[in-house]
């Protein structure tokens, strides 16, 4: 995120931003409550009195799975606060697909990368056909869905960043 878009976002002009940002002045807590709002976080994270451990195991049979029709997930993520990124695996049975919608964040960009079978991301009407070791990174506010082509079941993780792309 530049700092014209936290200024946008904040109510926070972007010179002020610099000037805090460098150190070279300390924001009042007002301000400081601005810029943790445009960066979707509470006060207490901005600053850091939130935090608990600093290492989250997340365990294969404490995970949650999704279930859809032939395309199961799960997240291996913690929610923490202020996270900007997301790690799923899924697995899909041959022929089926992942739901499409709903896209995510504006600016957001998904890495694909397959670990076994063969999928085919469709993204904004093409597709692109990836094979056990092939990856793909894409704008993933695009309309997209991942397809199982083949006869055996296909598994992937996906990474997704959150509104980092400006352009």
């Amino acid at each position: 995120m530049s700092l014209r878009d936290l200024a946008g976002r904040s109510g926070v002009s972007a010179p002020m931003l610099s000037q805090v940002e460098r150190g070279a002045t300390s924001p009042t807590l007002a301000v400081a409550s601005k810029i943790a709002a445009g960066l979707d976080l509470s006060l207490s994270q901005l600053l850091r009195l939130e935090e608990g451990d600093h290492v989250v195991v997340s365990r294969r049979s404490e995970r949650r799975a999704v279930r859809m029709s032939g395309h199961r997930y799960e997240s291996v993520t913690p929610d923490l606060p202020g996270q900007r990124a997301s790690v799923t695996v899924h697995w899909l049975k041959p022929r089926a697909r992942t739901g499409g919608n709903p896209l995510h964040d504006a600016g957001s960009r998904e890495t694909l990368l397959v670990h076994a079978g063969t999928i085919a991301l469709v993204l904004d009407g093409e597709t692109y056909a990836l094979e056990e070791g092939d990856a793909i990174t894409f704008d993933a506010d695009l309309p997209h869905h991942i397809e199982n082509p083949g006869r055996t079941e296909a598994a992937f993780a996906a990474v997704v960043t959150a509104g980092l792309r400006t352009t």
